[in-house]
């Protein structure tokens, strides 16, 4: 035993082979080395050979290749979710990686005005284009929607009460709960009506000399169907607006198109918002409008320049590279582009006759385990519950079973994420970049053609 713990090659030893590549940062190649020696002379002291220099240099290698690959990666989404929140929901325009691309590689005029020549605010750089796209008095950009509601409820309703349907006080994701924002912003809930019904009397009874505000959240990761009521906006803002309390409605996704023309049922607008009586609109900027991810609010000028002006705006304010990429996203909406080129609707926008040969050149990949089936595109992200597109997918049914195959998928390089369904993994075209379907075909088939993993392995 001995013997063989000696025979295992020396850290310095296994950095020499390692040395030809001098792209390897030399912490992580030492990390990498005396991982490998560590697992060798585990593998000795169960009982098996002491592995020589190459196969102790082979695996360090591929260990250090892992230490330096980055933890955020780009991937191939065939799941047939368009936002899917794990993959970072929406993919950025083109426009706006290319201004991201600007602000990040020189200085910007980001908190300077240059027809001044002093300091300048941040804020301004989105105002302009937040009330062309919304119709808004001003407009405001935060981190993402749920600081917006934050600082909403903090800065009009702190130690008030705020009224909100019980059908609405949902939880969002992440154990992102409406009761516990308000409570957090030091807000007072009342919760009127039940969780399928709830009528504009219900919020009339509820209000009192102590109520800041009516809070409408739009219902945007779930449905409730079948007996079900609920006020018109105009309705609450009517409510609201005689009690001297203000509507504020949480929209979630900030759709600022006609969904319908997409193929999808209607999807309530930002401009529908403010026209219903909404004293200000929060929504996220990286679901439906197609942006970085950030939190937008919108509304009167009056609220949103005490938001701009209340400490919370500087904690929670975005970057100038978030700033980039949204202008450069509201800009398309502004020219009327939005269905060429944000990347949502473009997908969107497909038919599914585009689809079908994409979805039958991965299922040939794959030999007689592949098939097209037809299947449905959905948009996710909390946006938009229950609403997608028909669509073609590749159906693949490897002999060592569909969980495997995904797995081995996400192991490509970039990784492609797919998902199972009856046994089957099911790649969709549509959420998939026509770039990357020489990669997904290249990877099926070998894991799945003649003479592949699947072939050779039991």
């Amino acid at each position: 035993m001995s013997s063989a713990f000696r025979s295992i090659p020396s850290v310095d030893a296994v950095l020499g082979e390692l040395g030809g590549n001098g792209s390897w940062p030399r912490a992580l190649a030492v990390e990498a080395v005396r991982t490998a020696i560590a697992q060798a002379r585990e593998a000795v002291r169960e009982g098996g050979p002491s592995p020589d220099l190459a196969t102790i240099t082979a695996e360090a290698e591929a260990i250090l290749a892992g230490l330096a690959r980055p933890s955020l990666r780009r991937v191939v989404n065939a799941s047939g979710v368009i936002l899917q929140t794990n993959l970072g929901r929406a993919p950025l325009s083109e426009r706006a990686m290319a201004a991201m691309a600007e602000a990040a590689s020189d200085y910007t005029n980001l908190e300077f005005d240059l027809d001044e020549g002093s300091r300048g605010s941040r804020h301004e750089h989105v105002r302009d284009l937040l009330r062309r796209t919304t119709g808004a008095e001003d407009g405001l950009a935060v981190n993402n929607n749920a600081a917006a509601l934050l600082m909403a409820l903090q800065v009009f309703a702190q130690g008030l009460e705020v009224i909100v349907s019980r059908g609405e006080a949902v939880e969002i994701g992440g154990r992102f709960r409406i009761p516990d924002v308000l409570r957090q912003s030091g807000a007072r809930l009342v919760e009127v009506g039940t969780t399928n019904r709830t009528y504009v009397d219900d919020y009339a009874e509820a209000i009192t000399d102590e109520t800041a505000a009516i809070l409408r959240v739009h219902r945007s990761n779930f449905q409730v169907t079948g007996f079900t009521a609920r006020p018109e906006l105009g309705e609450l803002a009517r409510l609201a607006h005689e009690h001297g309390a203000l509507l504020l409605d949480d929209l979630g996704s900030g759709c600022l198109v006609e969904t319908a023309e997409y193929g999808v049922g209607h999807e309530p607008t930002v401009r529908e918002s403010l026209a219903g009586g909404a004293d200000l609109a929060l929504f996220s900027g990286d679901k439906l409008l197609g942006g970085p991810q950030c939190g937008l609010i919108v509304g009167r000028g009056d609220l949103v320049a005490t938001l701009r002006r209340h400490p919370l705006a500087r904690a929670l304010r975005v970057d100038k590279l978030t700033i980039a990429a949204l202008n450069a996203t509201l800009m398309a909406y502004v020219a009327g582009t939005e269905r060429e080129e944000i990347p949502v609707w473009r997908m969107l926008a497909l038919e599914r006759e585009q689809l079908e040969p994409r979805a039958r050149a991965w299922a040939e990949a794959a030999g007689a385990g592949g098939r097209v089936v037809e299947s449905r595109t959905m948009i996710g992200g909390g946006a938009a519950p229950g609403a997608g597109r028909t669509s073609w997918c590749a159906a693949l049914r490897p002999e060592r079973g569909a969980e495997w195959l995904a797995r081995a998928l996400r192991e490509a390089e970039p990784p492609i994420v797919a998902r199972v369904e009856g046994g089957e993994a099911l790649l969709d075209p549509r959420t998939v970049s026509e770039g990357d379907d020489g990669h997904v075909a290249a990877t099926i088939g070998g894991l799945m053609g003649p003479g592949s993993s699947a072939d050779s392995q039991p």
